[in-house]
């Protein structure tokens, strides 16, 4: 899922301050599951910001729709008239979210972000979350024992390890387990080492992060 957090309530008030009928859209997917965008968090914050306004003596009227998602046309076009009626949207969804909801909207409509999106993660436990795919576009899991290098070595290395691990821990940040090491210890369990003698090539980042936006087009389901 893409793990988002919220931004402090002085960086949202300060991003609002010039608006006076706020619409705060909350998304039902991903920022829902990990507890920063969704139905619930939207009442949060609209709650909070009312309180703050109400101390400050200002009169701000603030709205709150929850979609089931904000990357999807279909959910967006319902809700539009509410939207139009905002003088500002203030999205709680990932940065994906903010921009679509923009883009199906218009430009004439003002969509600001809650959240700042982190990375595409898991749930380690009760709030905890840590990142495990950058979206790199190349998945090489088959040959990295499904141990993302990209996304879990500091170093982003696709042969082996820096060499400066101590304990199984990176030398950068010694919180973080060295992605080299759990590789390496998942072939020897699965007897599958033979596969670090296999010479992966350098990524080639310029699809991903220089050309543009990618697309991904199933003609068997396109209309």
């Amino acid at each position: 899922m893409i793990v988002g957090e919220r931004k402090p309530l002085e960086e949202i008030r300060a991003m609002l301050d010039p608006y006076r009928k706020i619409l705060i859209l909350g998304c039902g997917e991903c920022v829902s599951v990990c507890m920063a965008g969704g139905e619930k968090e939207v009442g949060i914050l609209a709650s909070q910001l009312r309180m703050l306004y109400k101390r400050q003596g200002r009169e701000v009227e603030i709205g709150e729709v929850t979609l089931i998602r904000q990357c999807d046309r279909e959910y967006i076009e319902p809700h539009l008239d509410k939207i139009y009626q905002a003088d500002v949207v203030l999205s709680m969804a990932c940065g994906v979210g903010v921009q679509f909801v923009g883009e199906v909207a218009g430009e004439e409509v003002i969509v600001l972000p809650a959240l700042n999106t982190k990375f595409y993660g898991v749930n380690l436990e009760a709030g905890m979350w840590a990142e495990r795919c950058a979206g790199c576009g190349d998945c090489v899991l088959d040959k990295t024992a499904g141990i993302c290098p990209i996304a879990r070595c500091a170093k982003r290395l696709l042969n082996g390890p820096c060499g400066g691990s101590q304990g199984g821990r990176c030398e950068i940040n010694p919180e973080v387990e060295c992605a080299w090491q759990l590789i390496h210890e998942r072939l020897k369990a699965r007897g599958q080492l033979e596969l670090l003698e296999e010479i992966v090539p350098a990524k080639n980042w310029k699809p991903s992060l220089s050309g543009g936006p990618r697309k991904v087009i199933r003609e068997d389901l396109r209309l």
